[in-house]
């Protein structure tokens, strides 16, 4: 079996916050022991509300966040890097070129003072990819073709374009540096809903033409079915249920994974009202509950999940949850 090119183990990401006149800083953990495996070429989704520690374990991955405890290893066959001990700026940069950021928002991640083809070349000429411009234009009008930019597009600057031409100017600088591994962090949330579709596509026809991995993040489930390989569903910092995404849409085990597929808008009549509606708000990550974190939203919990933690464990059909009743909840429904 070959090796992943992402392998997460026991991750915590954690922030400072000010604490009172007489106690000290309040430890916030974004992302709490995390474990989590993104297979090579695999479109990966990773859901959940906001809040969850999505964004964090992304950048996290990609060296731009801070790593409290555990080991991020990155292995794509040629090279291999410890991201969380990587101290070497020689390393960095060589990681740098091999893990990218999709940003979210097409309209703030473009300077406007910027043409288009400096945007693509800047990663080129900064990470010294390119000798010369003659060099660092044929590879700038490679990639604007590769991401359906026109030559003349080149010398306009962002003012000019809509928010898909942006997402994929975006894209284009992204792919600049000739990465192995993306990160698009809800990189069609922006959109509307036409245009995602032409920038989903796009970003398939990426990972296939040149064997790209994405880690795709997201709060749409409509659209990670319609992408993704194999889904990771994360609650305040924690993972509570992964699986192929075929098999997750199926057969969701979590209670937590099964209120957001209910919450999917459907064209059947039938399906109206089906929607679970959890009780409060998702707890701060600065004082999460005990036991269970979901528990306080769970309209299943019982007395184990206040004083017990449930570990992510294997189930059948490549699932794992961390729910203590996963089988016997299987089929329930919320009274």
């Amino acid at each position: 079996m070959s090796r992943p090119l992402i392998e997460v183990r026991d991750l915590s990401v954690q922030y400072a916050l000010k604490g009172g006149l007489l106690g000290g800083p309040t430890m916030l953990r974004a992302v709490d022991r995390v474990n989590l495996e993104i297979p090579k070429g695999s479109f990966f989704g990773l859901v959940g509300e906001s809040g969850s520690g999505k964004t964090t374990l992304g950048r996290a991955i990609l060296k731009a966040a801070p790593i409290a405890e555990g080991a991020i290893e990155y292995d794509d066959g040629e090279a291999r890097h410890d991201v969380g001990a990587m101290k070497n700026k020689g390393e960095i940069r060589d990681f740098r070129r091999r893990a990218q950021l999709i940003f979210q928002d097409p309209y703030a991640a473009l300077s406007p003072r910027m043409t288009v083809r400096d945007i693509i070349a800047e990663p080129l000429e900064v990470m010294g990819i390119t000798r010369t411009r003659a060099e660092t234009d044929e590879r700038v009008r490679e990639i604007a073709a590769r991401c359906r930019l026109n030559v003349e597009h080149l010398r306009r600057f962002p003012h000019a374009f809509s928010g898909g031409q942006r997402q994929r100017i975006s894209i284009a600088r992204a792919l600049a540096p000739m990465p192995r591994f993306l990160v698009a962090d809800e990189s069609v949330a922006a959109l509307d809903v036409s245009i995602q579709a032409d920038i989903l596509n796009l970003l398939k026809g990426l990972q296939r033409d040149l064997g790209l991995t994405f880690l795709f993040i997201s709060h749409d489930l409509s659209v990670v079915a319609h992408v993704c390989d194999h889904v990771a569903v994360m609650y305040l910092g924690r993972l509570v249920e992964t699986a192929p995404t075929r098999a997750l849409f199926a057969r969701p085990l979590h209670p937590y994974t099964r209120a957001l597929l209910s919450a999917i808008p459907s064209l059947d009549p039938d399906d109206r009202g089906r929607a679970w509606k959890l009780q409060g708000e998702i707890p701060s990550p600065a004082n999460p509950p005990s036991g269970c974190r979901f528990r306080t939203r769970c309209p299943f919990a019982r007395e184990r999940c206040a004083a017990e933690e449930p570990a992510l464990r294997p189930m059948a059909n490549g699932h794992e949850t961390a729910c203590h009743f996963a089988e016997e909840l299987e089929g329930a429904v919320p009274a």
